[in-house]
């Protein structure tokens, strides 16, 4: 299984591989896309204004055509098409620089669509916004089926994703029909707590992941014995290094091990592997609120779980494209092996016996997605089938 390659670079294909596997349609991405093919061919980052502006139109059209939907009363064909509206409109978002004019309209303009089509939709999701020492996390609640308490995941951001995409993955509908809630969060760095808040990344995910603890065991529907943690991309940063640190989570997964992400950056500036997003260097030095590149290096630092892993003491799934591009496989290996004190650990590649095989499954989330669904079921104790 392969990447649906459409432009002549990764990031470009990165973009359209996460709008397909997050519900896009074929036929819409098509016409985003072929106006601005040539655009790509001069570099990740010459061309990402045309992309937006293309992109920005699709979602203006749709958002057109929703609003024709729900003055006749159409409350649920509203809903589709503002979600995908919302999808292709954080997608451009997410393609700009730091500051890019029309950028913050248009992440504004994307959470407004969403939360419309939730409403519309009557979705399973709910925005609740979580204390922090500083600010807030905002996060989407999603509920299990059936009579509590349940068990619930904790579902952390990678570097450039927001709460809407981890939504999008469809983990949370995944592990919802197997008796589980779901929280993502837009933890500091990412989503809203980076736009609106200027919250940057803390690497010591435990402190904000203890958070969220916090408030879901003041939910009545919640399990307070059984909450676990994963987390996407860098993610697989942030979840191990949670789970070791805060003993109240029971279970924890990585989707896509970052076990040494300081020294991915080192990697990248001698331009090996592939980067998630245009105009990467100022994204990290933004994201992590840097003041410039020695800064944003000296900060990166501590994103390395080397001498950490011996503190999780709970089951734990490490997972990983067998051809990833940006992060080596060889660091799934190494967190899996320094994982020394969990009472169960496992280690599973994606081949292209079934797909998954690009980073965090950019070309088929569905294994994923299962196994680690599969894992919570097991671990966390609901159901299978």
């Amino acid at each position: 299984m392969a990447l649906f390659e459409y432009f002549p670079n990764y990031i470009w294909n990165l973009s359209v591989a996460i709008a397909l596997e997050s519900g896009g349609r074929i036929g819409e991405i098509v016409d985003m896309c072929q106006p601005i093919k040539d655009a790509a061919a001069s570099g990740s980052d010459a061309g990402t204004p045309q992309f937006m502006a293309k992109w920005v139109e699709m979602g203006d059209k749709l958002i057109g055509l929703a609003d024709e939907d729900e003055a006749a009363g159409r409350g649920f064909s509203a809903s589709d098409k503002l979600e995908r509206a919302s999808l292709y409109l954080l997608v451009a978002e997410r393609m700009q620089g730091h500051g890019h004019p029309g950028r913050a309209e248009t992440y504004a303009r994307a959470l407004d669509a969403f939360a419309r089509s939730t409403r519309l939709g009557s979705i399973n999701r709910e925005r609740v916004e979580i204390p922090l020492a500083t600010g807030t996390m905002p996060a989407l609640y999603t509920r299990a089926e059936g009579p509590g308490p349940h068990p619930v995941v904790v579902y952390c951001n990678g570097l450039d994703s927001c709460k809407e995409l981890l939504y999008w993955s469809r983990l949370p509908e995944a592990l919802a029909k197997r008796g589980i809630s779901t929280l993502c969060v837009d933890q500091p760095g990412t989503g809203e707590a980076l736009r609106l808040q200027n919250l940057p990344v803390d690497p010591h995910s435990e402190t904000w992941a203890s958070k969220a603890v916090d408030w879901l065991e003041t939910q009545s529907d919640v399990d307070p014995k059984r909450i676990g943690m994963t987390g996407i991309s860098l993610g697989g940063h942030f979840a191990p290094r949670a789970v070791a640190y805060e003993p109240r989570f029971s279970s924890g997964a990585c989707w896509g091990a970052n076990h040494n992400w300081a020294e991915v950056q080192q990697k990248r500036l001698k331009r090996e592997g592939e980067n998630p997003v245009p105009h990467y260097w100022a994204h990290v030095i933004w994201a992590f609120g840097a003041k410039d590149m020695d800064d944003f290096l000296a900060k990166a630092q501590e994103m390395n779980l080397n001498g950490h892993m011996g503190g999780v003491k709970v089951p734990f799934l490490v997972t990983h494209g067998a051809k990833d591009r940006q992060i080596s496989v060889d660091y799934a290996q190494d967190c899996y092996d320094q994982l020394i004190n969990s009472p169960r650990r496992e280690l599973k590649l994606f081949t292209d016996r079934e797909g998954g095989v690009e980073h965090v499954g950019a070309d088929n989330m569905s294994f994923g997605r299962d196994y680690i669904a599969d894992w919570f079921a097991d671990t966390l104790g609901g159901k299978l089938s």
